[in-house]
């Protein structure tokens, strides 16, 4: 069993920063995959940005070179740096783990940390 621990968050005006933490706490597990994911009011949830196990990164289109995702692997930490933030980034954002448990794929998912963007 994994528990994912979110920390950062928050209300920031648009055009500002925010960092967001996410720590996998556990015993036996590997990470194939960890990141961020969100979903605003009335959306479907959509990825944010994803880092895998060799290090490949993914980000979704919105993007735009805005976030910044990162890992510590000594602490199975993952930390997401949004910078040049908008409104239209207010969400929940959710920590994500992919690993594999007897072989099969298992998603764990922390509770989600609130994001809002507003003058």
């Amino acid at each position: 069993q994994v528990q994912l621990v979110e920390s950062g968050g928050g209300l920031v005006e648009p055009g500002g920063s925010l960092r967001l933490s996410c720590e996998a706490v556990g015993s036996s597990f590997s990470i194939n995959v960890m990141g961020w994911y969100r979903q605003a009011p009335g959306k479907t949830r959509e990825l944010v940005a994803t880092i895998a196990g060799g290090g490949r990164l993914k980000y979704g289109e919105f993007v735009e070179g805005r976030f910044t995702i990162s890992r510590d692997s000594t602490k199975n930490t993952v930390a997401l740096q949004m910078d040049s933030l908008k409104p239209e980034d207010t969400a929940v954002y959710y920590c994500n783990l992919l690993t594999f448990e007897t072989y099969k794929p298992v998603d764990y998912w922390g509770r989600g940390t609130q994001v809002t963007v507003s003058s």
